[in-house]
């Protein structure tokens, strides 16, 4: 898969064959169709892995706000170059179905715990800005430099307030 992400980075989504993915893995086409039968395949693959990281780093963060969490497991998505993954999986999924697992995680983030949350309403705009951020990361980079980022990811923790205080009051 690692090969796949970085052959569709280096040469676009027509350059994704089996042949050209085996052969920037150093393997032959045979031992990559035991474990892909398809390109198809192959695409699943990587969006399975990226839904699959994205939740290890929500779960992976120290707070009881599902909301916080996943900002957190946003930003580090974004300081751990992890976009360029999302960037051309996505790229590479030229048959819509082939993104419908990515869909239906994608609603699961935005909308998992939203009732826990003080501000339901508050917690959606910032998971949807965290969407955002995603989009930027991955195309303009250069927009967001670390303290940049560091600055927006404390503001949107903002947005959500304290939700210790909220229990106190």
């Amino acid at each position: 898969m690692d090969a796949a992400e970085h052959l569709l980075a280096d040469r676009g989504s027509q350059a994704l064959t089996l042949a050209a993915v085996a052969e920037r893995a150093g393997c032959s086409k045979g031992g990559l169709l035991y474990h892909f039968s398809s390109k198809e395949s192959l695409v699943k693959g990587m969006i399975q892995r990226l839904i699959d990281e994205f939740d290890e780093l929500i779960a992976a963060q120290d707070d009881d706000s599902y909301s916080k969490k996943y900002v957190a497991a946003t930003f580090a998505a974004v300081r751990q170059g992890r976009l360029r993954r999302w960037a051309v999986a996505v790229g590479a999924a030229g048959d819509p179905s082939l993104l419908a697992p990515l869909r239906r995680a994608m609603a699961r983030w935005i909308h998992e715990g939203l009732a826990d949350e003080p501000d339901p309403m508050a917690a959606e705009i910032v998971r949807l800005a965290c969407e955002g951020v995603w989009e930027v990361a991955t195309h303009a980079p250069e927009l967001y430099d670390g303290p940049r980022q560091d600055r927006l990811e404390k503001r949107l923790m903002a947005m959500l307030g304290d939700r210790a205080k909220e229990r106190e009051g």
